[in-house]
């Protein structure tokens, strides 16, 4: 409705755009969608060094488990998405199922590329009856060094994220701003096939340089 106003002042836009708005509507979820794997990423990441210590101490694997699910509560509350996967897991280890099981149900429930490569590598390692602590403890930690290099790069990218926020809001702003402030001047952009011709133009390049700028504050290690 607000981009209809702004740019068109016309019931028939508003009609017209209404798919935008579904797109931007669907892009939001996407987006919180992507948040939220990020954040159990980071978790993941604390995760998986708190049971390479557990393994590199001599812990065996279901009791490594155990030992992260304790240093876990102490970095996260109860209802984080890590924390509610380990409180499963530890239940599943006392109810003696396998941790090969339980491993790969947690990679199936998170949908999780560096989950499944970690999981994948412990089912090997331990069907092949190799040096299981040092392939896992080595697979933990090219894991763990891929996480880092993206928090890294999430944390360079943060102030150009919220900048790019701003500058997205700013046209709008600068519209809004002049109609009020100018309305006589705004006036010939409305209702006559030229003034459309100039806010539609005007607002394809916006969303040209809106997705052009989401591909370049969204890298993917």
């Amino acid at each position: 409705m607000l981009l209809a106003y702004l740019f068109y002042e016309s019931k028939i836009a508003f009609i017209i755009l209404t798919p935008v708005g579904v797109w931007y509507f669907l892009h939001w979820e996407v987006d919180k969608i992507n948040q939220k794997r990020r954040e159990f990423q980071e978790q993941f990441r604390e995760a998986i060094q708190s049971l390479a210590a557990s393994l590199q101490v001599g812990y065996s694997i279901e009791n490594a488990m155990k030992e992260t699910k304790k240093d876990l509560s102490i970095l996260y509350k109860e209802d984080t998405a890590i924390q509610r996967e380990f409180t499963h897991m530890v239940r599943q280890i006392y109810l003696q199922i396998p941790a090969e099981r339980i491993l790969e149900e947690w990679a199936e429930r998170v949908e999780q590329e560096d989950v499944r490569n970690f999981v994948n590598v412990f089912v090997m390692a331990r069907r092949s009856g190799g040096n299981m602590i040092g392939i896992i403890r080595n697979t933990a930690g090219q894991i763990r060094d891929k996480l880092e290099v993206r928090a890294e790069i999430e944390t360079m990218l943060a102030a150009r994220k919220y900048e790019f926020k701003v500058m997205a809001v700013i046209p709008f702003v600068m519209i809004a701003y002049m109609k009020f402030s100018f309305p006589e001047f705004m006036k010939i952009l409305y209702g006559n096939p030229t003034g459309i011709g100039v806010m539609t133009a005007c607002l394809a390049i916006y969303f040209g340089a809106y997705l052009l700028g989401e591909k370049i504050v969204n890298i993917e290690v």
